[in-house]
């Protein structure tokens, strides 16, 4: 095995040429592009390499919250930029977002198309607005996350940490997802979602997607994230090994541990239905349908505080869902539910009958 690999790094290698400056970049045909999401850096990339390549290269920009045209015009790159929106990590993802602009050329489209599919991807398009589908669900799910655990920890005489416990196992094994919106949220990083909302909010004329707890979060130093080992960094919540084990308390600035507060929180959340499973068990069930449509007529039926906090997290959810195609950010629901199902891994999308 070890044999195997070397000769494949070795392999890459002859193809790769890492560098770590823009001049190497004057000759090339195609670029890909990467860094932060920050549209004046980008678009200052943009600019000095077009403004001294003379082969007029595309750019395929993976933004996930920055809008195409902006760049398109910013840069002058008129019909020679869309958006290729990988979902990390690349390598084991299998979505990829395509934003065309109304310029994008046919050709730069159908080379997109081919090299994805070379690269076994499966792509959905979506309209050209701040956010696209992914984090155009995601933003306003993780913001209503927040905000249902600042109204119980108001209304339910809890702590804050305890009310990031609940909403993030609500979310997690309630909701049948891979991880609790808290855990989302540090995954991606505090601080990638608190800029990628404010890309966003500049473009929404009839919400407000702004959350002071991120910029509280990040005036603090919680940031979340990974490390370059990809062990997750500690934000709303602790870690150890990759596993929860606190909760962030802002008035004391520090963490609770969940031993202290799990007993008292799971009896607020009541019981659960009897046939709910882990993500894990559901997701790679041959008979998934009929296991969540079970579970789901259970969980609508459960006359539990944690079991009424669900239904209003799906029916919000699903709300988000529409609302991304009403505003024709994606084309049709189908769409919406496959960035989900696939960018996320939810095990069902968020447009459901359930």
């Amino acid at each position: 095995n070890g044999q195997i690999i070397n000769e494949y790094v070795f392999d890459v290698m002859n193809v790769v040429r890492p560098v770590t400056t823009l001049e190497s970049t004057y000759k090339s045909n195609l670029i890909f592009e990467a860094v932060a999401e920050n549209a004046d850096l980008k678009i200052k990339i943009f600019k000095e390499i077009d403004e001294n390549n003379p082969n007029k290269p595309w750019f395929f920009t993976n933004t996930s919250s920055v809008p195409i045209t902006k760049l398109e015009n910013e840069a002058n790159l008129k019909g020679r930029i869309l958006g290729f929106h990988f979902y990390n990590p690349p390598a084991v993802q299998k979505l990829v977002e395509l934003i065309l602009t109304e310029n994008t050329a046919k050709e730069t489209e159908e080379f997109a198309l081919k090299y994805a599919n070379k690269l076994k991807k499966k792509i959905v398009y979506s309209n050209d607005f701040a956010g696209f589908i992914g984090n155009g669900h995601f933003m306003r799910d993780a913001l209503y996350g927040i905000n249902k655990a600042l109204e119980l920890a108001d209304k339910e005489n809890i702590s804050i940490p305890e009310a990031i416990y609940i909403v993030d196992k609500i979310s997690r094994d309630f909701l049948v997802r891979p991880m609790g919106i808290f855990q989302l949220i540090d995954y991606v990083g505090v601080d990638v979602c608190s800029f990628i909302m404010g890309v966003m909010n500049p473009y929404l004329d009839d919400e407000d997607l702004y959350s002071p707890e991120l910029h509280k979060m990040l005036e603090l130093g919680v940031k979340g994230g990974q490390f370059s080992s990809g062990a997750q960094k500690d934000g709303f919540l602790k870690y150890e090994r990759g596993t929860p084990v606190a909760a962030y308390d802002f008035e004391a600035r520090k963490y609770v541990e969940y031993s202290d507060i799990q007993a008292k929180c799971d009896e607020k959340i009541g019981i659960a239905p009897v046939s709910q499973k882990p993500w894990k068990a559901v997701n790679f069930d041959k008979q998934k349908s009929d296991i969540l449509t079970e579970y789901f007529h259970e969980l609508n039926g459960t006359d539990s505080f944690g079991c009424k906090l669900a239904i209003d997290y799906l029916k919000t959810s699903k709300q988000i869902g529409k609302k991304l195609v009403s505003m024709n950010v994606a084309k049709t629901d189908e769409d919406v539910n496959t960035v989900l199902l696939t960018g996320f891994y939810h095990a069902y999308g968020p447009i459901n009958n359930y």
